[in-house]
């Protein structure tokens, strides 16, 4: 769901220069749909392989993981793990959502409108266990970093980046910055182009949030970022409060300095000290490990040409242009170390 305050906070676009040689935090589960959600066929069907199992994602990560490692970016990759309890009104509500949307997907293929296909067939979208595990070997396989979080991955790749492993976290979701992450990069792992409405395409460019720039421009603290938050909804309370928007919540948090007093004043139907506890408390892995490593060409292969039918042509070209990459990054470090030494 995420922290509604995209239209209030200050972003500033950067450069793929800017992040080379950074390393990156990214949100695995929110990228894989991504993937699994835009990567689809006209009719909005996902790729699929001989076998009807779904590619969709695995082709996302070989495509655009691959051209971000060709950018100089290290990324490792931050799993989801066991939800909080709370949580669990908000996959029903996903379920049910996916369910209308089946329905809907169902009646567009009767009437052939393909634009409602593609639009339809996106709110369907679902990682089963086999995808997600797939991704994780193949990641893996490319040399990436992969963490499994215990709970919201988030929240770990915030504490990540508070403890100055990583430069940022690449996500959409701005829950990140309650985590206290210090800078979240959206539109990362997208496509560079988006198609509008209209039929016409517009380049997509990573964005930089940097949380002090955030609390200082609303004129907050870091607590009343979590009350904003929780007034406008989160995972564990849909929909927030009724008829509070982001500019309301600001203007509240700024208003009343106590929080019993800000939610006893919209009637509040819900626990908030209970929600406000779940971001407080929220388990985080204190001990990984953050190795990157060389492709491995053959495992590459078995998995998404062999097991999945990927184009042996393409795979290849996309390893050779990694290979050479490598080869010319060392060649151009032993040039930079010799010239140093003279």
């Amino acid at each position: 769901m995420g922290l509604k305050i995209a239209d209030l906070v200050p972003k500033k676009e950067v450069s793929w220069a800017d992040l080379a040689n950074k390393k990156i935090a990214v949100d695995a589960s929110q990228m894989l749909y991504q993937f699994a959600s835009s990567i689809r066929q006209r009719d909005g069907t996902p790729l699929m392989d001989s076998q009807s199992r779904i590619t969709s994602h695995l082709v996302g990560i070989f495509s655009r993981v691959s051209n971000l490692m060709k950018k100089n970016i290290k990324l490792c990759f931050i799993f989801d793990g066991k939800p909080p309890v709370l949580k669990i009104k908000e996959q029903e509500e996903r379920a049910f959502r996916k369910r209308v949307a089946t329905e809907k997907l169902e009646k567009a293929k009767e009437d052939e409108d393909y634009d409602a296909m593609q639009k339809y067939s996106r709110q369907t979208v679902r990682l089963t266990r086999d995808m997600v595990d797939e991704s994780k070997e193949l990641l893996k396989y490319m040399g990436m970093p992969v963490i499994q979080a215990p709970s919201e991955a988030e929240a770990q790749a915030s504490y990540m980046c508070k403890q100055g492993d990583v430069w940022a976290v690449a996500s959409s979701d701005y829950d990140c910055l309650i985590y206290k992450t210090p800078r979240l990069l959206t539109n990362l792992t997208l496509s560079t182009r988006k198609r509008l409405p209209s039929g016409t395409y517009v380049s997509v460019h990573p964005e930089m949030i940097e949380l002090d720039d955030v609390l200082n421009h609303l004129g907050i603290e870091q607590d009343q970022l979590l009350a904003i938050a929780i007034l406008t909804g989160t995972d564990y309370n849909i929909g927030g409060v009724k008829g509070v928007g982001p500019k309301n919540a600001l203007k509240l948090v700024k208003e009343f300095k106590s929080f019993d007093k800000i939610f006893k004043e919209v009637k509040a139907d819900f626990n908030w000290k209970q929600i406000y506890a779940v971001f407080k408390s929220m388990p985080v892995m204190i001990n990984y490990q953050l190795k990157w490593g060389s492709p491995d060409d053959d495992k590459i292969k078995e998995l998404l040409i062999e097991k999945h039918d990927f184009s042996e042509e393409r795979v290849n070209k996309v390893l050779d242009s990694l290979n050479k990459y490598k080869k010319d990054k060392n060649q151009k470090g032993l040039s930079d170390f010799f010239g140093k030494k003279r």
